[in-house]
């Protein structure tokens, strides 16, 4: 019963192989089932307009984990 539970369970983590900087939009592109691109595309946007994203990126720098290198997506 317990190991059906944490089959199910996801969780956020920074990708260490989709990476530009620190691999948190590869870790959402993972764990949200999109293409990275999209979201660092999204991620500009705020950045240029109002200067939101860049706090938002670095707060999830900080508070997300890295991925295990032996942990399997």
């Amino acid at each position: 019963m317990e190991a059906e539970t944490k089959s199910n369970y996801r969780r956020l983590y920074r990708s260490p192989d989709d990476r530009v900087i620190a691999g948190v939009c590869g870790g959402l592109g993972e764990y949200f089932s999109t293409d990275p691109v999209i979201l660092r595309l999204i991620l500009v946007v705020l950045v240029l307009f109002g200067g939101s994203g860049l706090i938002l990126y670095l707060l999830a720098w900080v508070l997300v984990p890295r991925r295990p290198w032996d942990m399997k997506v």
